[in-house]
């Protein structure tokens, strides 16, 4: 058996998005103060506590705290999970060190484990969570199998959605014998060693305009209740930046649009990864390093549009649900090598989009050439 995961939407009511609101904040807290604990133990020159002796700490951390009780239990659990995981990345040389969790910016989830049932589905319609009882959902259906947890997400726009973690059995498509080399690029979002190309949207830079509309509209408004905020405080009377609808309102347009951005390009990357396992046993990509790539600052923006880490990502957790394989190459020199004879006809400017070999005189389109390529070097 292996696990997935299974987004749903969640409709709660006014009580149950409290509960949320309370679970987030109580998590954060406990983190918070672990991290407080393990900083204060290296500087009197004692050692890191692990995961388990943090979660045996949270029993006294609850005596001192009883508010704590609010909450549910495993997320607070899994909240010194989280830490201990960013610690074992700082160790490791991969992040670096951990830091405490703002309000302003907050980590808006946090994770219920399953136990006796607690997490289950009722009727297709409601969903019963600990501490939250039974929450209209949509999606329900698509859960099968023995559920393991549930991350409960509250998205800046207002909306609540779930993670759900089941157990399935992987489903094997039918194979069709068929291979493909992918090529990623800007102007085209993919290229096949097949010869198709895949449009890229570019859903970023088509709301751009819009959301940089509603952006200044935020800072303005900012400014200007900052301002009020100040003047209110010389004449003795307190107010918040929450006491001014137009600033929650130019926030909330701002949210949207990221929203709509990052769901059409789901949406997108979705159908067509799930178009390509259906198609082909073998799939071949260039594994590249974006994190660098994006340093260059000409091409970082339309890098990020790309999102050439999300198709990595995808085509890995579906060709590992349906029994498809897929290879990873290094990227160095497909787009030089002549993918007929194999030399490598130098270095090109990326106003080059075709070539022909000069040792076998093959005219190449410039990126199938280097799908070819890709192909040829995971077969290798």
């Amino acid at each position: 058996m292996k696990l997935k995961g299974v987004k749903i939407k969640l409709i709660p009511n006014d009580k149950q998005k409290e509960q949320i609101d309370t679970n987030i904040k109580h998590r954060r807290f406990v983190k918070n103060k672990m991290l407080g604990m393990q900083i204060a133990r290296y500087e009197n020159g004692g050692k890191y506590q692990s995961k388990f002796a943090m979660i045996y700490c949270l029993k006294a951390l609850k005596a001192e705290f009883p508010f704590l009780k609010n909450a549910e239990s495993t997320c607070l659990e899994y909240g010194i999970a989280d830490l201990d995981q960013a610690y074992q990345r700082f160790f490791k040389g991969q992040n670096d060190r951990p830091k405490f969790e703002r309000r302003k910016q907050p980590h808006n989830s946090y994770k219920s484990k399953c136990i006796n049932k607690n997490i289950t589905v009722v009727d297709n319609h409601y969903i019963k969570l600990p501490k939250l009882g039974l929450v209209k959902a949509y999606g329900l259906e698509r859960i099968q199998g023995k559920i393991k947890s549930a991350v409960i997400h509250k998205n800046p726009t207002g909306k609540y959605s779930a993670t759900i973690q089941v157990e399935y059995e992987p489903v094997t498509l039918d194979k069709t014998g068929n291979a493909v080399g992918l090529d990623l690029g800007l102007a085209d979002l993919v290229i096949q060693s097949n010869g198709f190309k895949l449009k890229n949207k570019k859903f970023e830079r088509t709301m751009a305009k819009k959301r940089r509309l509603w952006e200044r509209k935020l800072a303005r408004r900012r400014i200007q209740t900052n301002k009020k905020i100040d003047d209110a405080k010389k004449n003795g009377v307190e107010l918040d930046m929450s006491d001014f609808k137009n600033v929650e309102k130019a926030r909330q347009m701002v949210a949207k649009i990221n929203r709509k951005i990052a769901n059409q390009r789901e949406d997108y990357l979705q159908k067509y990864t799930t178009s390509l396992v259906k198609e082909f046993d073998v799939i071949a990509m260039e594994e590249l390093q974006t994190k660098n790539m994006m340093q260059n600052h000409k091409l970082s923006r339309s890098i990020a549009d790309s999102a050439w880490a999300k198709i990595k990502s995808m085509l890995e957790y579906k060709c590992e649900w349906y029994g498809k394989q897929l290879i990873l190459v290094a990227p160095q020199y497909t787009s030089q090598n002549c993918s007929a004879c194999g030399e490598n006809t130098g270095k090109k400017p990326l106003s080059v989009r075709e070539f022909t070999c000069p040792y076998c005189g093959t005219h190449h389109d410039r990126d199938i050439n280097a799908a070819v390529n890709i192909l040829n070097k995971a077969f290798a």
